[in-house]
């Protein structure tokens, strides 16, 4: 997919910050924010690479979003990352000095950085946990229960996704190459379920049978895929950092070498009986 043009993003953003930023490397990138006086990025802690001297960091308490909530809604905000397994606290960086200055983010796994303007999708977004980077200051990180309870058990994100909402530039990271897919009214696409990185909410999101039953034991496909109904937008990851990490265990495993039947029952049953679990 490609990047947009570097440097060349201003516009009006309504409620969060207007932030340019250019997104840099290959396989392993790292976003670079550019802030105008006053304005200020948010991010997960421990992501900063660098950052210019006149740009202070501060932690902040809550889902990111910088709004007045209160003391209870900066815990609801809290509470609802805790639940999908991030840190009670963000990183806010804001420039107080003149002119410009650059901060730096790095995605902590192999893959692409994603940079979405969350008021271009409806001012909302759901995508997998953990996938959150750095926003600009205004965009508030949250929580998806998923309502099917087939969805929640085999979905491969379980019960809980992140929801990405406000109007400003959201980084989020996923694993390999990504591809973008707009899907119609009605317009149906199966996917892996762990290669499913995000969608827009007006997607439909539910689960199929992955073929007969000698597919799903022995197709190494799993149980089920993802079944994404339009209208709307889908991001799809090739590599999903749980696929690389299944693969570097079976590597690492006592017969070493890759196990071909991962994903399925025999898989399973195999690493049963080799003592890989």
């Amino acid at each position: 997919m490609p990047q947009p043009s570097p440097w060349s993003h201003s516009r009006s953003a309504g409620v969060a910050d207007d932030i340019d930023f250019d997104i840099k490397g290959q396989e392993l990138q790292f976003v670079e924010i550019e802030l105008d006086p006053g304005e200020s990025a948010i991010a997960e802690a421990g992501a900063m690479v660098w950052k210019d001297a006149n740009v202070e960091m501060e932690t902040i308490f809550g889902d990111g979003s910088g709004g007045d909530t209160g003391i209870a809604g900066k815990l609801l905000g809290a509470g609802k990352r805790l639940i999908t397994g991030e840190s009670l606290f963000m990183t806010a960086f804001t420039h107080n000095g003149p002119g410009k200055a650059r901060v730096a983010f790095a995605s902590p796994t192999p893959g692409s950085i994603l940079p979405l303007r969350l008021g271009d999708y409806g001012n909302r977004l759901i995508c997998q946990k953990d996938s959150f980077l750095a926003a600009a200051k205004g965009v508030s990180v949250g929580i998806h229960f998923q309502k099917r309870v087939l969805t929640g058990l085999f979905g491969g994100e379980g019960f809980i996704m992140q929801k990405l909402e406000g109007d400003g530039w959201v980084f989020v990271q996923m694993g390999g190459t990504v591809i973008e897919r707009t899907l119609a009214k009605g317009e149906q696409l199966h996917v892996d379920t762990g290669c499913l990185a995000a969608y827009t909410s007006e997607v439909d999101f539910d689960l199929i049978r992955a073929g007969g039953i000698k597919s799903m034991i022995f197709g190494g496909e799993g149980l089920f895929f993802a079944r994404l109904t339009g209208p709307g937008k889908v991001w799809i990851q090739s590599l999903p950092f749980s696929r690389l990490a299944g693969r570097m265990l079976a590597a690492a495993g006592s017969y070493g070498g890759q196990n071909r039947g991962q994903g399925s029952l025999l898989g399973t049953v195999g690493d049963i009986v080799g003592g890989n679990r």
